[in-house]
């Protein structure tokens, strides 16, 4: 009977192969693994947002028809990482009115799924480096829209169009007044309400006259802009 009892209080004993743990371990030990599943349940959720943002109505009814009207405002800022500018001292304020025309229907799936845009663009500026100067025109750019979801449609466009400036003949990189603009850059609308947007974006520009006049150096820019857009709809 002894031996009987003492064997089986060998087997409540810890085994000397298997360190023993206290319930307070056992417990330190099992929550990691929740937080595991809890982690991936989660990525597995974010990785399948964009198919539930793909399948969402287009950002407030944005499709074929709906016309833009805005305007933006932003901050020119020459650069000589690009080109053979001499100075990047050229500096000046935009302002760009826009009225654009959604002319495709919805395309693609997915993060890519969006419409196409054309925008026409008038344009005028005011320098205030290397002096005052002044710069009018208008361009035309197209624009894909990504419609991703009812309150954020991030674009990217691109385009070109004439200018007058007399920033030149007064600067070596030019010596015409009538110049060549073209622009590409990328931003996104964040709708306030259902036609009202917040809009915010940057592009590089590129101003030269191409090959027209005697001097054609080129001047390169970074412009980053904010502004406010209409979205009509029929």
């Amino acid at each position: 009977m002894f031996i009987m009892g003492y064997s089986h209080d060998l087997d409540r004993m810890p085994s000397l192969s298997k360190p023993y743990r206290s319930n307070h371990q056992e417990i330190v030990e099992y929550r990691p693994r929740r937080f595991l599943v809890i982690l991936g349940i989660a990525a597995v959720t974010a990785l399948s947002l964009p198919n539930q943002a793909a399948s969402e109505p287009d950002a407030y009814r944005v499709s074929k028809g709906t016309i833009e009207i805005g305007v933006m405002t932003g901050f020119w800022q020459a650069t000589t990482v690009v080109g053979d500018a001499p100075s990047a001292n050229r500096s000046a304020i935009f302002v760009l009115p826009r009225v654009g025309l959604i002319v495709t229907d919805t395309v693609g799936t997915n993060w890519w799924r969006g419409n196409l845009e054309l925008m026409l663009e008038p344009v005028y500026a005011r320098f205030t480096q290397p002096f005052t100067a002044d710069l009018a025109g208008a361009s035309l750019l197209a624009k894909y829209n990504f419609l991703v979801s009812r309150r954020w449609m991030p674009f990217v466009d691109a385009g070109g169009g004439l200018v007058w400036t007399d920033l030149a003949p007064r600067i070596p990189e030019e010596s015409i007044q009538m110049e060549f603009l073209l622009q590409a850059g990328l931003g996104v609308h964040y709708f306030a309400t259902d036609t009202v947007t917040l809009t915010a974006g940057v592009r590089f520009s590129h101003i030269s006259n191409a090959g027209l006049g005697e001097r054609n150096t080129g001047l390169n820019a970074v412009m980053p802009y904010v502004g406010l857009s209409f979205f009509l709809w029929r």
